[in-house]
């Protein structure tokens, strides 16, 4: 084979590698490993009414009034998320000891503070919002009739994990 026919060849093989696609990453029952969710400044602009709209879509097939964000519940999410970050533990309490009422209060929220749930994930806001929704705890909270606001926030540490906040307000 001359050198020609050999660049060919190997220039081919090359264009077909590329072709082909990996198989996703899977654990020793075969079940597909999950990939970490990295959030871009794009995707960022677009999460809060990805999850806005979910929220509303499950709100309104319960009869439920919907929900709109209010700035103040967002500045308490956030606040959290990154606090929780910090702790590097998913828990409703922050490393000052203030509850989920006092951060409310911090930021000026008038409304009635109803509920707040949390996660520490590496998944979508969507994904979160499922498994929020499989728990009867948080299902009630996302779903309580006299909710009127949310708030909603995360935080993505360099790993990709993601902390997100989510509080109702009525």
């Amino acid at each position: 084979m001359n050198r020609r026919t050999a660049l060919i060849a190997g220039g081919a093989t090359l264009l077909l590698a590329g072709c082909v696609t990996s198989a996703p990453a899977v654990d020793s029952n075969g079940n597909q490993l999950p990939q970490v969710y990295r959030i871009s400044n794009a995707t960022a602009a677009e999460i809060p009414f990805r999850l806005l709209d979910a929220v509303n879509s499950l709100r309104a097939a319960r009869g439920v009034q919907l929900v709109s964000f209010n700035a103040a519940l967002n500045a308490a999410c956030l606040t959290h998320s990154r606090d929780m970050a910090v702790q590097n533990r998913p828990w409703h309490f922050g490393s000052d000891g203030s509850s989920p009422l006092l951060r409310v209060q911090r930021v000026n929220y008038t409304g009635t503070f109803l509920g707040e749930v949390i996660s520490e994930t590496f998944q979508t806001e969507l994904e979160t919002l499922s498994a929020w929704m499989e728990d009867p705890d948080t299902r009630n909270i996302i779903l309580d009739p006299r909710a009127r606001e949310i708030g909603f926030a995360w935080y993505q540490e360099q790993s990709g994990k993601i902390w997100w906040t989510m509080l109702t307000g009525g």
